[in-house]
């Protein structure tokens, strides 16, 4: 076989098994680097004229948002369509769920109308998983309250590997800010760890615990300290949603201990990576001429994502995984225009 051809798999153990995305926790390093290089594959379509394949030409996604979203929402929404797929995005504003339906019950009413997968964002914790275990439909999680956000994380670590251009083992990787009750943080420990990098979480001692050593990270509550050597800076914002009280004297303080500002970012080394889920709270995470200057990757990210969640519901569906050299056309039947 030419080295320009399309290689399908070789190994069958290495082939993506599951019915649902629920979680990085779950999920083993060689998972992981499938997504990350499906998502490759599925990156340059997005930069097309005509930018829509028919992989899942015939499938319907359903994108269950019970929690507001913006980015996430789009960016699912975007992959579907790329994809081909029908796409029906609720709310619950505008959902049974006013009429005090259960997650259950929605959950089976969309399952009989034969939706494929359906995308959920809730507040609660594990919800994502109740229905995955009541259903045939594949569900992916988009965040379930302060738990895990699993699609952000391979978004993630997949524009630190593009952006650095070699895998993460052994990067020193700064997650700052609101670490107790954020979703992507976890997701993101998960994934980094098991992909080989060095973590550290920084903030106040309040929303940084201790606890969270038992994970294999370390903690630091000085931003200064761990800056010089950081490859990777990922800036989180306060979760004031989800506070059920102040857990530090003032912004003001916080933003004078932890924000990510000019004269710190001197100390930092000069090709380190900035990054921040959104929305960004610039002036409090990070200084606004960083957000937008040649460190940061923000944008990178929400680019990026919509490639990864192609390559996730790509490969739910049951897509073969995608092995191709470097420079080589995908498989036709990937890479052909929809009708």
């Amino acid at each position: 076989m030419s080295p320009t051809e399309y290689m399908a798999p070789t190994t069958p153990s290495r082939q993506w098994k599951h019915k649902d995305l629920l979680s990085i926790r779950t999920l083993e390093p060689w998972e992981i680097d499938l997504i990350h290089d499906t998502a490759s594959a599925f990156k340059e379509i997005n930069s097309r004229a005509i930018k829509k394949v028919p992989a899942l030409r015939g499938k319907t996604v359903v994108n269950l948002f019970v929690e507001p979203s913006t980015r996430t929402r789009a960016s699912f929404e975007l992959a579907a369509n790329r994809l081909s797929a029908d796409v029906i995005s609720l709310e619950s504003s505008s959902s049974s769920f006013k009429k005090g339906e259960t997650l259950k019950d929605t959950g089976l009413n969309l399952q009989a109308l034969n939706a494929d997968f359906m995308v959920m964002r809730h507040s609660c914790a594990g919800a994502a998983q109740f229905l995955a275990e009541r259903l045939r439909t594949g569900i992916i999680n988009a965040g379930d309250g302060a738990h895990e956000h699993p699609s952000q994380a391979l978004l993630d670590t997949f524009t630190i590997r593009e952006r650095l251009g070699r895998d993460l083992k052994g990067l020193k990787i700064a997650i700052c800010g609101d670490i107790m009750f954020s979703r992507v943080a976890r997701s993101n420990i998960w994934a980094l760890l098991k992909l080989g990098a060095d973590v550290t979480l920084v903030g106040p001692s309040t929303l940084v615990p201790p606890v969270f050593k038992k994970l294999g990270v370390n903690i630091s509550h000085k931003l200064e300290d761990i800056l010089p050597e950081a490859h990777v800076i990922m800036l989180l914002r306060i979760q004031h949603e989800r506070q059920r009280q102040a857990l530090f004297p003032s912004l003001g303080e916080y933003v004078s201990l932890f924000g990510l500002t000019a004269a710190r970012f001197r100390k930092c080394r000069p090709d380190v990576v900035i990054m921040h889920p959104g929305p960004i709270n610039r002036g409090v995470e990070i200084d606004s001429e960083l957000a937008d200057g040649v460190n940061s990757v923000i944008l990178e990210q929400v680019t990026n994502g919509m490639a990864v969640r192609m390559a996730i519901l790509y490969l739910l569906s049951g897509g073969q995984p995608l092995h191709v050299a470097p420079g080589a056309p995908l498989a036709p039947h990937i890479t052909s225009p929809a009708s």
